[in-house]
């Protein structure tokens, strides 16, 4: 099976148990994925959180079982998973612009977010810069975090933790202590034991450790190395979407579950002509 239908199996498996307690782990599995990776393939294709979607679909069913049947608010907020009638009134209202107990005299639209079917394109419309290399272990230190992948807590605290090391003047730290051959900040995911992953913000060093540092060794690996060129997020964010709706199911390569890098050169990343890169290892 490949990983878009794998993907779609895990999306047919939401839609079964949505009136169910269904954890990130229970989905991942259908796909036949690390929660890491699931969650964010998930997030890349639809610009959507894996929680964001299941919460917009069970209020989109609310929405359309207040509208059709006479039936109580408060039976609809247990049925969706809401424990108290006043939660569910807070998320209905955040969605659809009006407490449930107004849908039936309501004349407006609703917002109603349909059930996602995965589509690839294969048209390579736009050319990616990509190169494959092989490279010998390498040595990388920084600060670590671990998060939990539960509730998409590491969605929430990474952009977080990029801010912390800005404001203290870690990130200026690394970029004189960079000596290796990748040259700028790097973003390392390193899934551990799930639902648990480490997240460092490091960079390439040959030398001792030095001191209020962590060192991180990064195995010898196949790598695909893209280009990013433009202002972040966004460029990024593009790439990204690219690798996975065009060149994982073109190119035949699969991920080689080690860690993965982001390359934030030293320039201004708002600069519309910044250049970064993705490496990832590919078996």
């Amino acid at each position: 099976m490949g990983w878009v239908e794998s993907i779609q199996k895990a999306l047919n498996f939401i839609e079964d148990h949505l009136l169910e307690d269904i954890s990130i782990e229970d989905i991942a599995k259908e796909a036949n994925s690390s929660v890491f990776h699931f969650q964010r393939t998930f997030s890349i294709l639809t610009d959507l959180t894996v929680g964001e979607y299941i919460r917009r679909r069970r209020l989109t069913l609310a929405a359309h079982e207040l509208t059709l049947q006479k039936c109580k608010v408060i039976d609809v907020a247990y049925k969706y998973g809401y424990d108290t009638p006043e939660a569910f009134t807070k998320a209905f209202r955040r969605q659809h612009g009006i407490s449930p107990s107004e849908v039936r005299t309501y004349r407006g639209k609703l917002k109603s977010y349909n059930r996602l079917m995965i589509q690839v394109s294969l048209k390579g419309a736009e050319p990616m810069q990509v190169k494959i290399l092989e490279k010998d272990k390498f040595k990388v230190v920084g600060v670590k975090r671990e998060f939990s992948l539960e509730n998409e807590e590491n969605l929430k605290g990474i952009p977080l933790m990029w801010d912390e090391v800005h404001r203290n003047g870690t990130n200026d730290r690394l970029a004189k202590l960079n000596n290796g051959e990748i040259r700028g900040i790097l973003g390392v995911c390193v899934v551990t034991k799930e639902p648990m992953m480490d997240y460092w913000i490091a960079a390439d060093f040959n030398g001792d450790t030095p001191e209020g540092l962590l060192e991180l060794e990064i195995p010898a690996s196949k790598w695909a190395v893209f280009e990013v060129h433009g202002p972040m997020p966004d460029a990024m964010q593009k790439v990204w979407k690219q690798i996975f709706t065009e060149w994982f199911p073109s190119s035949g390569y699969e991920f080689a579950g080690t860690p993965e890098l982001e390359v934030y050169p030293y320039e201004n990343p708002t600069d519309p002509n910044y250049y970064s890169e993705i490496w990832i290892p590919v078996k």
